[in-house]
């Protein structure tokens, strides 16, 4: 609409004559677009998107009619857009009284919106009805939820491995959730979703079986899937998941970190005006940059040698495994890989010199949160050091750019932090810094912790009802202020905040933040209980509910501690957290001060919820009693 309408002189003279015309970034403005996305649904019945087209009452903001593409002539039953701004303009001007009694309707439905407040009891139920749906919506053949489009669902995909965990050690352990689970992401892995040469996902596939993408790449994906990669691959032990959650972190840091440490937000479809140009390729540009051995090798891989798969170009993704091409060439599986290895180093430096696609280089917190997980996640796992680095400093920046007289700001560009903060800013950045200080302490990160768990229920809980807003107490007036509880492409903020109050809570033995999580989750139980898959953020809090975190406290020099750190984190066990803090660490906060170092010597403390162990003195007695305590806490 942009290039057909608004940049039309004809249109565009038009829209100026009869409107106040306010275009919106639903990136840093997702507080007006959760409120017309749910009132276009309302008003016209139909699911929302984007552009999304409302017209509004000047009067009081509610709007009164709304769609979202519209096109410059009629066609495909849409109204052409100039003829519809004329008639809704002579609406608006001859039935101002119809108006405004739409407008009323709205603001009342809104407020029905809100599940009722009641004090619930909180049980298993939603984790074993948000499974069996989860797999009524499942792809056998090629992995995922649905058909095409198809979205990569991170935050179900999480809930299944977690179902299988917590099972793992059960009479009848729940195999098909893993086996949900590996197939989607090897498909993925497989697939054109996938970036083959430079890593990190796109945002979608057009087709079913991940083949074509929509070529756009978004921060928000990158950061939850490089942290399922990683978590997968100590589930599974499978070397795909290991590459790729490695292929995906250097692309983050390449083509995604700032030079002061934050993260932009989106890599362009299009690049020289055209979908996925910068991604394809012909033979012949192949056989330029390749020996003959290479192409061959790379034809196999990716399918060169088979008909083109993206309008008479193709796209790479994997055709065959090197273990195929090992056998079909007699060659060694080692020398497949080397050569595979050199090949799509030389593509990729190629593909380097073509026009990029835009990259948009707002630094928006919320995504840049979701990235600083998966960076303080995946180095821990992967052992690579450099992305805790990557995190460390991407929260460094947040803390001094982003946070302003007290308050945290949503998004920043070309040196400047603009616009309050909203609820999935704070919840997310306090679930990634949890995360951060497992993969390596730091007390600055601590306190920026609890100041954000603090700012939480300062400015955003409800007191009387439970759960939290989308916007901040003293944040501008709009029609309606919401309380988000469903998963999107995105976690639900209310689910992640219940789940990292709740960590925070039990690290420190803060009784608010786990009051504030426990009447969130009572809040949110009908939402629950009708539709489970739709809330799997809230449901993997409610599962920490009811079954209590393992924490672990290590106190030693970092030296000594080294290997009960890494022995502890080593094993897929979502429910444990690990926390390796020096010895000198001086004025703990809350329960923390009581777990004390002794000079000299390695110390751990174990606990699950508001129950401690003895502290655990030796080596032999650290690795049994975190062995044992995964099957403990599974079952």
């Amino acid at each position: 609409m942009a290039h057909e309408s608004f940049e039309d002189d004809v249109t565009a003279k038009l829209m100026n004559e009869l409107y106040i015309n306010i275009k919106v970034d639903r990136e840093e403005r997702p507080d007006i677009d959760q409120i017309y996305q749910t009132a276009h649904q309302l008003l016209t019945r139909r699911t929302g998107g984007w552009p999304l087209t409302m017209f509004i009452n000047p009067d009081d903001q509610r709007p009164f009619f709304g769609g979202t593409y519209f096109p410059p002539e009629s066609r495909h039953g849409l109204p052409a857009f100039p003829e519809l701004l004329v008639q809704v303009s002579e609406f608006f001007n001859n039935q101002h009284e119809e108006v405004k009694r739409t407008g009323e309707q709205l603001v009342k439905v809104f407020r029905k919106l809100e599940p009722e407040s009641g004090d619930y009891e909180l049980t298993d139920q939603p984790l074993a009805a948000a499974r069996q749906m989860i797999e009524k919506g499942f792809d056998a053949e090629s992995g995922g939820i649905g058909s095409a489009p198809k979205f990569p669902h991170v935050t179900t995909l999480d809930r299944l491995l977690r179902h299988w965990r917590a099972g793992v050690h059960c009479d009848e352990p729940d195999l098909n959730a893993l086996y949900m689970v590996s197939l989607t992401l090897t498909r993925m892995a497989e697939g054109g979703i996938y970036d083959q040469l430079g890593g990190g996902f796109c945002r979608y596939s057009v087709d079913q079986h991940w083949q074509i993408p929509h070529f756009e790449k978004m921060l928000y994906d990158n950061g939850p899937l490089l942290a399922l990669y990683a978590q997968a691959s100590l589930a599974t032990g499978e070397q795909l998941f290991h590459n790729v959650a490695h292929g995906t972190a250097d692309w983050m840091l390449r083509d995604m970190q700032a030079p002061a440490g934050g993260f932009y937000s989106t890599l362009d479809a299009d690049s020289e005006g055209v979908e996925g140009c910068y991604y394809v390729w012909t033979p012949e540009q192949a056989t330029e940059l390749l020996n003959k051995q290479q192409f061959e090798l790379v034809s196999r891989r990716f399918g060169l040698n088979d008909a083109p798969n993206f309008e008479g170009r193709w796209h790479l993704t994997i055709r065959k495994t090197q273990k195929e091409i090992s056998e079909d060439l007699d060659m060694p599986v080692a020398s497949v890989d080397s050569i595979l290895d050199e090949a799509r180093e030389s593509l990729l430096d190629a593909r380097s010199k073509r026009i990029p696609p835009d990259r948009d280089e707002k630094q928006l917190t919320s995504w840049n949160a979701l990235a600083i997980r998966g960076l303080a996640i995946a180095g821990s796992i992967l052992q690579r050091p450099d992305l805790i680095d990557a995190a460390e400093r991407a929260v460094s920046f947040a803390r001094q750019k982003m946070l302003k007289d007290g308050r945290l700001l949503a998004s920043y560009k070309d040196g400047k932090a603009r616009l309050p903060a909203y609820l999935d800013d704070h919840a997310f950045m306090l679930d990634a810094v949890l995360e951060l200080l497992q993969a390596r302490w730091n007390p600055t990160h601590l306190k920026t912790a609890i100041k954000l768990a603090d700012l939480l229920l300062t400015h955003f809980y409800d007191e009387a009802n439970g759960g939290f807003f989308f916007t901040a107490d003293d944040h501008e007036t709009l029609i309606h202020r919401p309380k988000p509880l469903s998963d999107d492409s995105i976690p639900s903020g209310n689910g992640i905040a219940a789940y990292s109050l709740q960590r925070l809570g039990f690290l420190l033995g803060e009784t608010r933040y786990l009051d504030a999580a426990e009447q969130t989750l009572k809040h949110a139980w009908p939402k629950m209980m009708d539709h489970p898959h739709g809330h799997v953020a809230l449901i993997t809090a409610l599962e920490e509910y009811i079954h209590h975190p393992e924490i672990i406290i290590i106190r030693s020099s970092v030296t000594e501690s080294n290997n009960w750190h890494s022995k502890a984190t080593q094993l897929y066990a979502p429910r444990r957290l690990v926390f390796n803090i020096p010895d000198n660490a001086k004025n703990l906060p809350g329960a923390l001060a009581g777990k004390k170092a002794q000079r000299g010597k390695t110390i751990a403390y174990r606990c699950v919820g508001h129950h401690c162990s003895p502290p655990i003195e030796n080596w032999k007695g650290f690795a049994a009693e975190i062995t044992e305590a995964a099957v403990k806490v599974s079952s």
